[in-house]
């Protein structure tokens, strides 16, 4: 068996169910509630999560966290069809993922707070090359708790 690498030991935070909101500034003062959850495939070298959400515009998805030659990697597929690669770390209370696509560039931080129950996160986008705006805002509350 392959040893794990110990940049995905701070994954370990994300394991369980958590309740989440999301907003987005295409759709004005709605709030979309949904759900994610994370847990490690055997073996404990991928951390899988699932989410779903209560509205049509935003999509479910699936994302597969690993490692690679070049550090942590995630996968992510969603129910409109998109496949997308991200780079990814959890160091320091803090969740980043970032995509350096020079025609839709994203990047993602999240932020622990309450002692681990809860993360506040806003993705950004740039287009074109263009300067990064706000996108998706994002906070989970471990669920249950």
């Amino acid at each position: 068996m392959t040893k794990r690498d110990p940049e995905l030991e701070g994954f370990d935070a994300l394991v369980g169910a958590w309740d989440s909101t999301a907003t987005h500034p295409s759709l004005p003062g709605v709030q979309v509630p949904g759900t994610a959850d994370f847990e490690w495939l055997e073996g404990g070298q991928f951390l899988i999560g699932r989410s779903r959400n209560e509205h049509p515009d935003f999509p479910d998805s699936l994302l597969v966290v690993g490692a690679d030659d070049d550090g942590l990697v995630m996968h992510y597929y969603d129910s409109r069809g998109v496949e997308r690669v991200y780079r990814t770390s959890l160091r320091d209370g803090v969740w980043r993922l970032w995509r350096d696509d020079p025609e839709f560039a994203q990047r993602f931080a999240g932020t622990f707070e309450d002692g681990g129950s809860t993360i506040a996160g806003l993705w950004e986008v740039a287009e074109h090359g263009g300067t990064w705006v706000d996108d998706l805002a994002i906070t989970y509350h471990r669920a249950g708790g």
